[in-house]
Order: C-alpha cells, then structure tokens, then sequence
C-alpha cells in the first residue's frame, strides 16, 4: 500500500488523505499514518508544485551542468556533491554514469549569471576537474507532464 500511496501523490501531491484512501479503498486514518511514516523516514522529502515559468515576467534561465570530480579516498563523490547541493543556484545533483560524474541543474536570473556561478564558484572547488555547461532553451516535459498543449501538426508536403 505504501508504494501505491507514493505514486498517487507522485503524480499530484496536492491529494488529501481522504481522496487516497477513496481511491485504495482503505480508511484516512492508516493513509495518514503511512504519509506521516514517510516524511519522518525522508521517502517523502519534499513536495513542490510544476509552474511553467514563462508566466512569469522575468522567467529564469537554467542550465545542466556536468561536472567531472577527483573521487576523494573514503567519501569517494559524496563530499563534493553535497558541498555543490549547498549552493543556493544549485535545483538538482545528480551521480550519474558516462563520460562525467556529477550532472547538475542549476538556476539563475541570466546566462553571465549561471556563467559567473560556473567559474567563479564551481569551477574552481577543490576536486572539480571539469565542467560543460548545456542551457535549457525550452521545456516540454517535466516529471511527467507535458509542458504545453499539444498542437495538431500537420507536416507540409514536400514538393520540387
């Protein structure tokens, strides 16, 4: 029940524990119960809401950074990603398999801004040996969800 509960709140954690348990055919009370369990233990370590910020008048500007790292003896990538997470531009850390180790989204209010957090703060840490900064240019999907309305496409022929 457990898993079913976290993946109705994964796709909306505005559900009541009333409606949850509607749905599972349980009662609110061991719902709660279950919800409560999971925020203490931090299986639930967060909610945050999915806004599409080109409503906003100044939307921000986002970057995925990948990031090569020198593994330190013992910690091995730990102590540097938890050093960059502490970094207030930094939304996501990520180890990841490939060609680097870390990948991170990172958030300002311009390019030169994500650009001056990379070399003036990144970049230079202690165990950092790399970076290749990707900027987002446009969002179509997130967490699940399609960004947009879907348009009808038509392809135009192609004529000589």
């Amino acid at each position: 029940m457990k898993e079913e509960i976290l993946n109705l709140l994964k796709k909306d954690a505005r559900l009541a524990p009333s409606e949850i348990a509607d749905r599972l055919a349980t009662d609110v009370e061991t719902v709660a119960g279950i919800i409560d369990e999971c925020e203490k233990s931090k299986t639930i370590y967060g909610y945050c809401a999915l806004v599409n910020e080109e409503a906003f008048d100044k939307p921000p500007v986002r970057a995925l950074i990948e990031v090569s790292v020198q593994p330190e003896r013992d910690d091995g990538f730990d102590n540097i990603a938890r050093k960059i997470s502490k970094f207030s531009q930094v939304s996501d850390v990520m180890l990841v398999s490939g060609n680097y180790d870390l990948q991170l989204i990172v958030v300002g209010d311009s390019l030169q801004d994500i650009a001056g957090f990379v070399s003036g703060k990144l970049a230079p840490m202690n165990g950092v040996t790399s970076t290749r900064t990707h900027f987002m240019l446009k969002k179509y999907k997130e967490c699940g969800f399609t960004a947009e309305d879907e348009e009808d496409y038509e392809r135009l022929s192609v004529t000589p």
